[in-house]
């Protein structure tokens, strides 16, 4: 992998690259389309020699004004082929419908003013009690999915299921999904997994489901990146590098200076 990290300390952004000999349909990530997508369906820039993806971070829990919307601005003038997320996305909480369907759609603003596909991945102000998470499936369907690019599994989970543990837990379905889905691809180059909350640093990882979704990923090259916590940490589990990201206009006691800084590495990301 020829770029690994580069954080961005302004908007508080993660582009990951990867350079490939074979190239990919974009369309091959829309294959498992349903009604509701967690997803836009803006069109891939496809690069035919590499690829980068960006990734925004917690913009919740006091969430400060203008961070968020000059990231998008960026994001256009960096040119990802797409955006993950790792959750955390709207206030969210114990709120009505109509309060928050307003917040859905003050994010949707900002996410369909990128010119790039973005996918949302759930965190606990996004799904974290019954009622925030039946509004969730109604805009955007299921909390946990995958799909391939250029020969890279990107699998998005959701650490609320069932709705309201506070330091995250998989429900028997989701640790099913994921091991299908790593077994079914088993010969990627590389799996990044995205989720919200750093589950592995909780107390009981078998009852959590942790444990099972671990191993299914121990016999492959994989990185992990979450959020939650709102200020940056690494990890390193199973020899494979783990990152706890910062925040992307949330919440923080740690506001970064306007210098830029990157990290780089001559291994594995």
């Amino acid at each position: 992998m020829k770029r690994l990290l580069i954080g961005l300390a302004t908007c508080a952004l993660v582009i990951g690259a990867a350079a490939f000999a074979r190239r990919d349909n974009p369309a091959d990530l829309l294959r498992d389309q349903d009604r509701r997508n967690p997803w836009t369906s803006n069109k891939i820039a496809n690069d035919p020699q590499e690829f980068q993806f960006a990734i925004v971070s917690d913009r919740t829990g006091g969430h400060r004004a203008t961070i968020f919307s000059r990231a998008v601005a960026r994001l256009n003038l960096l040119q990802p082929e797409f955006v993950m997320s790792v959750g955390d996305l709207i206030e969210g909480g114990k709120k009505s419908d109509k309060q928050l369907r307003a917040e859905w759609e003050e994010f949707d603003g900002f996410v369909k003013q990128l010119k790039m596909p973005f996918f949302y991945v759930p965190g606990n102000h996004d799904v974290g009690n019954v009622n925030s998470d039946k509004v969730w499936q109604a805009r955007l369907g299921r909390r946990h999915y995958h799909f391939v690019y250029r020969d890279v599994l990107f699998l998005c989970l959701n650490t609320d299921d069932p709705p309201g543990s506070s330091t995250g837990t998989f429900g028997n379905e989701q640790i099913a999904y994921a091991q299908k889905a790593l077994a079914d691809n088993r010969s990627v180059r590389w799996t990044l997994v995205f989720l919200h909350k750093p589950i592995w640093t909780a107390n009981n990882l078998k009852k959590r489901g942790w444990t099972a979704v671990e191993k299914a990923l121990a016999d492959r090259n994989y990185t992990v990146f979450c959020g939650h916590v709102h200020r940056y940490r690494k990890f390193v589990r199973q020899g494979m590098n783990y990152y706890q990201l910062a925040t992307t206009g949330g919440g923080s006691k740690l506001r970064a200076s306007h210098t830029a800084s990157s990290i780089t590495s001559s291994g594995r990301p």
